[in-house]
């Protein structure tokens, strides 16, 4: 039961998390980033680079390189060891401006082995429309490791992809004009009535007027005219740092592969009796070898032998969870059933499919 032990030690905080900034609970209109992708090449890498034989999109664009660069390569002759072609990714942050740099992320596309060390020559990005928006180069920072030898090899971390800080220089910026707006919506991350609600008022009593509009459980309408600011600009700066308490649905999210379970403070679970047991089936092969006896007329043969068992572990018996009005007293409910995280899991899914958990169960 540590994970939901861990739960109950932090419950504390998680019962009292307090009010969060607007600016963790909205996007603003417009605010946003953009995607930005490329195809590129990792060159001067230690023999881990791309098998061209397997990789033949490594070859032609490196050759196109080289053409352009006024070298005339012959395809058949031309299989170096530290090439690696690489998809390039990036995200163009909101109001970038020509010569900015932002961060990319390279990864190795064909069977290269490594990108340590290599050097990602001019890649141009490009958006969801076509249009060049950045050009990355520079070092590639990876942070993975592969030893390989004759009969093992190890790997630690992904050596197959990696970053580059400030690694591509903005050569176009995205046409929009904030100051056009007139009306400015905060579109809420967690969609919910109560808490955009309270993001209305909190605005308004900061403008001590009404500037502020809910229009459904995910979107809050700001009039920029009503906030008598220069701009738009300067109402975003005005309210973004505005506190606010969000509400969250009860919520029971569950990990089935690492085992991990996380709970809402608003879970609540009525009373309910739960019976929980393992049952376990072993077969076993184990073969003999029977051979005649010395200077006698046979042969050796394999006599199969097999031992199959039953083994039903004791369970937890019928054990009753009082109805919770709290999380520390759903916890303290579940912790004395005394089963392993991923036993609970299961018995979470029992007990939400009798009725008697009130809360969304999320299984991921």
């Amino acid at each position: 039961m540590k994970i939901l032990a861990f739960l109950l030690m932090f419950l504390p905080c998680i019962a009292h998390a307090g009010a969060i900034r607007l600016k963790d609970l909205v996007d603003f209109d417009g605010v946003r980033g953009n995607d930005l992708v490329g195809y590129g090449l990792v060159v001067g890498l230690n023999g881990t680079g791309d098998g061209l034989r397997n990789s033949p999109f490594t070859e032609e664009i490196m050759s196109s390189i080289l053409e352009r660069l006024g070298v005339n390569v012959n395809g058949e002759d031309f299989r170096p060891k530290n090439v690696a072609a690489v998809l390039v990714t990036a995200t163009l942050p909101p109001f970038a401006r020509v010569g900015g740099q932002i961060d990319v992320t390279v990864s190795a596309i064909g069977d290269s082995k490594g990108l340590l060390g290599g050097t990602l020559i001019m890649t141009p990005l490009n958006a969801a429309d076509g249009q060049i928006y950045a050009v990355a180069q520079g070092t590639v920072l990876a942070g993975g490791a592969a030893v390989e030898g004759d009969a093992a090899s190890v790997v630690s971390g992904v050596p197959t992809s990696g970053v580059i800080p400030s690694g591509a220089r903005v050569e176009r910026e995205i046409d929009f004009e904030l100051s056009d707006l007139t009306q400015l919506r905060l579109a809420l991350r967690e969609p919910d009535f109560t808490t955009a609600s309270r993001i209305e008022t909190a605005i308004n009593t900061e403008f001590n007027r009404a500037v502020a509009l809910m229009r459904d459980s995910g979107t809050v309408e700001l009039s920029v005219e009503a906030t008598r600011l220069a701009s738009t600009a300067h109402a975003i700066g005005r309210i973004e740092n505005i506190l606010v308490e969000p509400e969250s649905k009860a919520r029971v999210v569950v990990d089935q592969r690492s085992g991990t379970i996380v709970m809402g403070r608003d879970v609540r679970i009525s009373r309910v009796a739960v019976s929980q047991g393992n049952l376990t089936l072993t077969v076993e092969e184990a073969p003999i070898a029977v051979q005649p006896n010395p200077f006698a007329r046979g042969e050796t043969v394999v006599v199969p032998r097999t031992f199959a068992g039953i083994e039903e572990e004791e369970g937890t018996g019928l054990a009753e969870i009082p109805e919770a009005t709290t999380l520390s007293e759903v916890v303290s409910g579940l912790n004395a059933l005394g089963v392993s995280p991923r036993d609970m899991i299961d018995i979470l899914k029992t007990i939400k499919a009798a009725g008697a958990l009130h809360a969304e169960f999320v299984v991921r």
